[in-house]
């Protein structure tokens, strides 16, 4: 059925069915970034703790442990919600691909309650042990989980882009390998830059929290406590922004081999051609395929896709125009690489000041904390245009190859309504989460805990 806009126009259920799930997958993305970095951040934390029997960085890793339990809880609601809407918006796509996603699909709830275990565990057991490494060390499984759950749902996620593990036989997966088609071609790539842009990203929004704090400190007992943090977290940003820019420079390179449209359409890169120019920003006529406004740097889109400037890069002419995919995918290209550009910058910046003394006095200036306040928001912002490229490239394939969006959509009733009380639904559960983890922390000073901590110890 289809669903009537305010125009009296037919409103394509297809499109609805599309706007409701990207909405979803925009919300979740935001709590399965921090689900996959946070634990890494707090274990890090705590380990220099420990080495350096600090209580400050014990006090970092305990508050940071606490308010991470409320994003795993909605993030458990939001990840519940994407597994319902595959069967009710993509009910084609399940039927016919449902068994052979089946294995990561299950593997990745595994993992998610064997995370959940073990924070509860590491959540109730301060200062419950002789040892001080005993504790430490049960966040290891949480980071196991974390991160492990986010190895399977992106093995699904790559089993769209790259599948593999089965036979086509009259319009039916058959002879299921599930071991191959959860380790398609794209899962290793895939996997490594999910986990190296969620840590980037953790490290960022924890940074950005500091700065605030100390551009807003009402507590001035808090001022070392914040600054300790925003130390750790860029040069952790520094260390984790070149591991995410590794991992985007495998995936062009990868894009370059088995999706080479999609590589295109990131760049509006029309024709095929070596010394091919990486195309930054600009406006594009779709008629005549001319590229106005736009920063062109020679040879660079070549040496992406392959090393070398001489390397030949297939352009979106070579395919049939019906599978090109939107080229608005340019935009967030550009975005997403802006963004994380702009972290590497702050962070690298904020890490000279700590090499030079003469540039000692600009660390925890305000030009220096108003940059590092951005990093947090930029971060984010990055994941979010990183996933609307990667599924929005993939069109107009549901799973490349073998099913179209078009095809694999829902046809019943109602999803307009249905779009309206999720988009209510997101928005609770944004600004209750949100005011939760203020309220947390607005009237409790870390120098408390730290003080607690230290008496705990012995420490004077």
């Amino acid at each position: 059925m289809s669903q009537i806009n305010k125009k009296g126009d037919i409103m394509d259920s297809v499109e609805l069915a599309r706007f409701l799930t990207a909405m979803t997958l925009a919300v979740h993305i935001i709590f399965a970034t921090i689900g996959v970095g946070m634990p890494v951040m707090f274990a890090i934390a705590e380990f220099i703790g420990i080495k350096k029997n600090n209580p400050i960085y014990t006090t970092l890793a305990k508050r940071w442990s606490k308010g991470y339990t409320i994003t795993v809880a909605v993030g458990v609601v939001t990840g519940t919600i994407i597994g319902l809407q595959l069967s009710l918006l993509w009910p084609t796509f399940m039927q016919m691909g449902g068994h052979v996603i089946a294995l990561p699909l299950f593997m990745e709830t595994f993992a998610f309650f064997f995370e959940a275990i073990f924070l509860s565990i590491y959540l109730y057991t301060w200062d419950r042990f002789k040892g001080k490494w005993t504790h430490f060390l049960i966040s290891i499984p949480v980071i196991i989980g974390g991160s492990f759950s986010a190895f399977f749902i992106t093995a699904v996620n790559s089993f769209m882009n790259t599948p593999a593990g089965f036979e086509m036989k009259h319009g039916k997966m058959v002879n299921v390998e599930p071991l191959a088609a959860m380790f398609n071609d794209s899962f290793l790539i895939r996997s490594f830059h999910v986990v190296a842009t969620a840590f980037m990203t953790m490290a960022f929004v924890l940074a950005a929290i500091a700065a605030f704090k100390l551009l807003k400190n009402k507590f001035k007992k808090d001022t070392e406590y914040h600054m300790k943090a925003l130390k750790l977290t860029m040069i952790l940003g520094v260390i984790f922004t070149l591991g995410s820019m590794l991992a985007g420079d495998l995936s062009a390179k990868f894009l370059h081999q088995e999706q080479p449209e999609k590589l295109a359409a990131y760049e509006w890169h029309f024709e095929s051609e070596s010394n091919a120019d990486l195309v930054l920003f600009g406006s594009l006529d779709e008629k005549t395929q001319e590229v106005s406004g736009a920063i062109k740097i020679p040879g660079l889109l070549s040496f992406l896709a392959d090393n070398s400037t001489k390397t030949e890069v297939k352009g979106l002419n070579e395919f049939p125009k019906e599978l090109h995919p939107p080229m608005i995918v340019h935009y967030y290209f550009d975005l997403m690489v802006s963004m994380g550009v702009f972290c590497l910058v702050i962070s690298g910046l904020f890490i000279l000041t700590l090499i030079f003394k003469k540039l000692r006095k600009l660390t925890f200036s305000k030009p220096m904390l108003y940059g590092a306040l951005l990093t947090g928001p930029a971060a984010m912002l990055a994941i979010e245009f990183g996933w609307f490229l990667t599924e929005q490239g993939r069109q107009p394939w549901m799973v490349r190859g073998y099913l179209k969006v078009a095809d694999a959509a829902t046809q019943a009733g109602g999803l307009t309504l249905v779009t309206i009380l999720f988009g209510l639904l997101y928005f609770v559960l944004l600004f209750t989460s949100a005011y939760v983890l203020i309220r947390m922390f607005k009237e409790k000073p870390a120098y408390k805990d730290v003080e607690s901590i230290a008496k705990e110890r012995g420490d004077t």
